[in-house]
Protein backbone atom coordinates (compact mmCIF):
# COMPACT_ATOMS: atom_id res chain seq x y z
CA UNK A 1 0.00 0.00 0.00
CA UNK A 2 1.45 3.70 -0.34
CA UNK A 3 0.11 6.90 0.57
CA UNK A 4 -0.53 10.21 -0.41
CA UNK A 5 -2.27 12.91 1.18
CA UNK A 6 -3.32 16.52 0.94
CA UNK A 7 -4.46 19.19 3.77
CA UNK A 8 -5.28 22.49 1.54
CA UNK A 9 -6.34 24.92 3.66
CA UNK A 10 -8.40 28.88 3.15
CA UNK A 11 -9.22 31.46 5.19
CA UNK A 12 -10.53 34.86 3.31
CA UNK A 13 -11.57 37.79 5.23
CA UNK A 14 -12.88 41.35 4.25
CA UNK A 15 -13.02 44.32 6.24
CA UNK A 16 -15.05 47.04 5.41
CA UNK A 17 -15.76 50.63 6.35
CA UNK A 18 -18.35 52.24 4.85
CA UNK A 19 -16.40 56.44 4.56
CA UNK A 20 -18.01 59.71 3.68
CA UNK A 21 -17.50 59.44 -0.36
CA UNK A 22 -16.58 55.55 -0.88
CA UNK A 23 -16.76 52.42 0.73
CA UNK A 24 -13.22 51.09 1.63
CA UNK A 25 -12.29 47.68 2.00
CA UNK A 26 -9.11 45.50 3.14
CA UNK A 27 -9.23 41.96 2.12
CA UNK A 28 -7.01 39.04 3.52
CA UNK A 29 -6.63 35.92 2.16
CA UNK A 30 -4.24 33.51 3.09
CA UNK A 31 -4.07 29.58 1.35
CA UNK A 32 -2.03 27.11 2.68
CA UNK A 33 -1.10 23.24 0.81
CA UNK A 34 0.17 20.64 2.79
CA UNK A 35 1.61 17.27 0.16
CA UNK A 36 2.81 14.34 1.86
CA UNK A 37 4.31 11.55 -0.48
CA UNK A 38 4.61 8.17 0.50
CA UNK A 39 7.20 7.18 2.73
CA UNK A 40 9.23 8.33 6.41
CA UNK A 41 10.88 11.44 5.53
CA UNK A 42 10.29 15.40 4.83
CA UNK A 43 6.64 15.84 3.53
CA UNK A 44 6.05 12.17 3.42
CA UNK A 45 3.92 9.72 5.40
CA UNK A 46 2.53 6.19 4.98
CA UNK A 47 -0.37 5.80 7.18
CA UNK A 48 -3.22 7.38 7.73
CA UNK A 49 -6.10 6.88 10.40
CA UNK A 50 -10.07 8.28 9.86
CA UNK A 51 -13.15 7.81 11.73
CA UNK A 52 -16.19 9.63 13.24
CA UNK A 53 -16.41 8.97 16.71
CA UNK A 54 -19.15 9.47 19.72
CA UNK A 55 -18.70 9.71 23.34
CA UNK A 56 -21.39 9.36 25.87
CA UNK A 57 -21.30 12.18 28.55
CA UNK A 58 -18.65 13.00 30.24
CA UNK A 59 -16.41 10.31 28.85
CA UNK A 60 -12.93 10.07 27.44
CA UNK A 61 -11.11 8.03 25.63
CA UNK A 62 -7.45 7.19 24.02
CA UNK A 63 -6.48 6.96 20.85
CA UNK A 64 -2.90 4.80 21.18
CA UNK A 65 -1.79 5.71 18.32
CA UNK A 66 1.44 2.91 18.64
CA UNK A 67 -0.44 -0.21 20.49
CA UNK A 68 -1.79 -1.51 17.56
CA UNK A 69 -5.55 -0.78 18.29
CA UNK A 70 -6.54 1.30 15.51
CA UNK A 71 -7.23 0.34 12.07
CA UNK A 72 -6.51 1.86 8.69
CA UNK A 73 -9.82 1.71 6.16
CA UNK A 74 -8.78 -1.45 4.91
CA UNK A 75 -8.80 -2.99 8.34
CA UNK A 76 -4.91 -3.17 9.06
CA UNK A 77 -3.53 -2.52 12.39
CA UNK A 78 -1.58 0.72 12.21
CA UNK A 79 1.62 1.44 14.59
CA UNK A 80 2.55 5.13 14.63
CA UNK A 81 5.67 6.13 14.93
CA UNK A 82 5.74 9.59 13.66
CA UNK A 83 2.62 11.95 13.49
CA UNK A 84 2.49 14.77 10.45
CA UNK A 85 -0.96 15.45 10.73
CA UNK A 86 -3.93 15.46 12.86
CA UNK A 87 -7.40 16.99 12.48
CA UNK A 88 -10.28 17.07 14.77
CA UNK A 89 -14.04 18.55 13.80
CA UNK A 90 -16.12 18.97 15.93
CA UNK A 91 -19.92 18.35 15.13
CA UNK A 92 -22.16 21.32 14.68
CA UNK A 93 -25.19 19.93 16.70
CA UNK A 94 -22.77 18.58 19.82
CA UNK A 95 -23.91 20.88 22.80
CA UNK A 96 -20.13 19.91 24.54
CA UNK A 97 -17.07 20.82 23.55
CA UNK A 98 -14.73 17.89 22.08
CA UNK A 99 -11.23 18.12 24.48
CA UNK A 100 -7.76 17.08 23.04
CA UNK A 101 -4.95 15.82 25.16
CA UNK A 102 -4.53 15.81 28.61
CA UNK A 103 -3.43 12.29 29.31
CA UNK A 104 -0.03 11.21 30.97
CA UNK A 105 1.59 9.42 27.62
CA UNK A 106 0.58 12.05 25.29
CA UNK A 107 1.90 12.73 21.96
CA UNK A 108 3.87 15.65 21.99
CA UNK A 109 1.60 18.15 19.96
CA UNK A 110 1.04 20.67 23.02
CA UNK A 111 3.95 22.09 25.41
CA UNK A 112 2.91 19.50 28.10
CA UNK A 113 1.23 16.57 28.74
CA UNK A 114 -1.22 17.91 30.92
CA UNK A 115 -2.16 20.79 28.28
CA UNK A 116 -5.63 20.66 26.53
CA UNK A 117 -7.62 21.87 23.76
CA UNK A 118 -11.07 22.84 23.96
CA UNK A 119 -12.82 22.54 20.14
CA UNK A 120 -16.38 23.77 20.37
CA UNK A 121 -19.26 23.04 18.63
CA UNK A 122 -18.52 23.04 14.71
CA UNK A 123 -14.81 24.18 15.43
CA UNK A 124 -11.78 22.28 14.06
CA UNK A 125 -8.60 21.67 15.21
CA UNK A 126 -5.80 20.92 12.91
CA UNK A 127 -2.27 20.26 13.68
CA UNK A 128 1.06 19.52 11.24
CA UNK A 129 4.25 18.38 11.12
CA UNK A 130 5.65 17.93 8.14
CA UNK A 131 9.73 17.50 9.07
CA UNK A 132 11.12 13.99 8.58
CA UNK A 133 10.67 13.65 12.44
CA UNK A 134 6.83 14.90 12.69
CA UNK A 135 5.82 14.52 16.05
CA UNK A 136 7.70 11.59 17.69
CA UNK A 137 5.21 8.48 18.87
CA UNK A 138 6.70 6.66 22.10
CA UNK A 139 5.10 3.68 22.57
CA UNK A 140 4.41 3.56 26.71
CA UNK A 141 4.96 6.69 27.34
CA UNK A 142 4.16 9.32 24.01
CA UNK A 143 1.70 7.20 22.32
CA UNK A 144 -2.06 8.39 23.28
CA UNK A 145 -4.15 10.93 22.08
CA UNK A 146 -6.90 11.23 24.20
CA UNK A 147 -10.19 12.66 23.51
CA UNK A 148 -12.96 13.42 25.99
CA UNK A 149 -16.72 15.13 25.87
CA UNK A 150 -16.24 18.34 27.84
CA UNK A 151 -19.39 18.15 29.66
CA UNK A 152 -22.31 16.46 31.25
CA UNK A 153 -25.53 15.71 30.12
CA UNK A 154 -25.34 15.26 26.42
CA UNK A 155 -22.62 13.01 24.08
CA UNK A 156 -20.31 14.49 21.78
CA UNK A 157 -19.42 13.79 18.25
CA UNK A 158 -16.32 14.45 16.46
CA UNK A 159 -14.32 13.54 13.49
CA UNK A 160 -10.23 12.03 13.32
CA UNK A 161 -7.66 12.12 10.75
CA UNK A 162 -4.09 10.98 11.75
CA UNK A 163 -1.40 11.21 9.07
CA UNK A 164 1.52 10.04 9.78
CA UNK A 165 4.56 6.97 9.63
Amino acid sequence: MSLTARIAVSLTATLTSALDLVTSNSPTTVHHTQDFADGAGLDQASRVFSDQRTLAASAAEDLDLAGGSLSDAFGAALTFTKLKAVMIRAAKGNTNSVLVGGDAASIPIFGAVNDVIAIPPGGVFLITAPTAAGFTVTAATGDILQVANGGAGTAVTYDVVLIGA
